[in-house]
C-alpha cells in the first residue's frame, strides 16, 4: 500500500496540478502559433 500521510497527499496532489499546468500551457501556445501562422497567410492573400 501507498504513503498516506498528509504530507505525500499533499505532494502527489500538487505534481498533479503541475502536470496539468504544463500541459494547458503546450495547448495554449500550440493554439497561439496555429492562430498565427493564419494570419501569415491572411496576410499574404491580401498581398
Amino acid at each position: 500500500m501507498g504513503d498516506r500521510s498528509p504530507k505525500s497527499v499533499q505532494k502527489t496532489a500538487g505534481q498533479k496540478q503541475s502536470k496539468n499546468n504544463a500541459v494547458a500551457g503546450k495547448k495554449a501556445a500550440l493554439v497561439t502559433s496555429q492562430q498565427a501562422t493564419k494570419a501569415k497567410v491572411a496576410a499574404s492573400k491580401k498581398k
